[in-house]
Formats: C-alpha cells, structure tokens, sequence
C-alpha cells in the first residue's frame, strides 16, 4: 500500500489505477480476515475457561491449513504490486516469498492440519458445539454467511470421523471452517463494507479466482482506506 501509494506510472500514482486498486482491496480484505482470526485466537489460548480451550482445538487446525496455504499466492501478487523493486534482494518480498511455502510445512503439512480438523471432531467432542457457538454469534447479520454455514454443516462426517470418506473431504471441510470463522469475525468487528466485500469474494465466490477480480457493487474506496488510511 505504501509504494503504491508513492510510485508513479502512465501518469498516475499505482494506488489511483482502477485495476491496482482491485487487487490492493482484495489483497486488504485476505489481510484482514486473518489477523482477526489470528487475533481470536490468541485470546481464546488466553482465556483458560473450558469452552476456549474447546474452541481454539478446532479451530486452530482449520486456521493453520488455510491461513499457510493463502500465504504463497498472496505473497506473490504483493510482490508484483512492487515490480522489479518486490524481486530483487535489496526488497524483503524475496525473503518473504522464499519463505511462505515453509509455513505449511513447518506448522503441519496441508494434509496432516485437515486430519487434525477430524481427530479434534471425534476425540474432543466438544470442540464442534464451542466451534458452532462462536459461528453463531454472527448468525441473522447476513444471509450469505448464515447459507454457507449450512452447507458447511453438511460436511461434517456422519459417524467415524475418521473413516475414509470424511477423509476425503477433509480440505475442504478446513477450509470452509476457517472462512466461516473469518467472516464471523469480519461480520461482527469489520466496517460493513469490508465484511461485504470479504463474504461476497470468499463465501459466495463471487469475482474470479486470482486476487483482484473483485465483483461490481463492492465498496472498493472503503476497504482501502480502512487498509491504509493516510493513502
């Protein structure tokens, strides 16, 4: 945000170009959205009451395997927003880009943070219910959100949680928890606009697959000033 508020091109500042600032406002929102959940969580790992610690056994897992594996391909569109100056080794992006695949291994690999997600279902049974409890806080505010919570639930595994076919699904169940709990957060503490933003693009799956193809309607202005407010 920064050097793009500062570097020029084809006569304008980069943080005035309409495509740039899509994916600026797309990389803010993956910003956002895990660092409340980051931030949940150490308070849930500070609260030593029982329903945290119920809580936080779940969710961590899910978080771990989502939050590491959008880090690489974040980390790459970043560097691009710096150009040349992002690749070469005066820059800390090559350090940070060399870096990011170590956080998906050295927290768990994918594969082992997703069967974690279903050894926490079926020997902490009560890490589901605390997980459900802190969705539920967000219930009402948004259809979209109160939608893919359902389908989630429908996820879960029907008996052993560890049988094959729910280890089939396993990613997707991580995944669909953790976007489920950083919509939560962004529905509850977030500016309208970015919990918008952030369940429009990432629960609904509206826009495209790479970082930047925001659909029409969304409060793009906001979600950058809330990112960076002396831009």
């Amino acid at each position: 945000m920064h050097h793009t508020a500062h570097r020029r091109a084809f006569g304008r500042r980069l943080i005035e170009q309409p495509l740039m600032r899509e994916v600026l406002a797309d990389l803010a929102l993956e910003v956002e959205a895990a660092t409340a959940l980051a931030l949940r969580l150490a308070a849930a790992y500070d609260d030593p009451r029982a329903p945290s610690r119920a809580f936080r056994r779940l969710a961590t897992a899910a978080s771990k395997y989502w939050i590491t594996k959008r880090t690489s391909t974040m980390i790459a569109e970043a560097l691009e927003c710096l150009g040349g100056n992002g690749y070469v080794e005066e820059s800390i992006m090559p350090r940070l880009y060399r870096e990011a695949p170590l956080n998906s291994i050295w927290e768990g690999s994918g594969n082992v943070m997703c069967l974690d997600v279903l050894r926490a279902v079926a020997s902490e049974p009560e890490s589901l219910p605390a997980l459900r409890d802190e969705l539920a806080l967000a219930s009402g505010n948004d259809q979209r959100f109160d939608a893919f919570v359902r389908d989630t639930e429908r996820l879960l595994p029907r008996g052993d949680a560890r049988a094959e076919p729910a280890q089939a699904k396993a990613r997707q169940l991580a995944e669909r928890l953790a976007l489920a709990l950083e919509a939560s957060l962004l529905i509850r503490h977030a500016p309208p606009a970015v919990a918008d933003a952030f369940v429009a693009t990432r629960l609904q799956r509206a826009g495209g697959h790479t970082f930047g193809t925001l659909p029409s309607g969304l409060e793009v202005a906001e979600v950058l000033a809330r990112a960076w407010p002396e831009g």
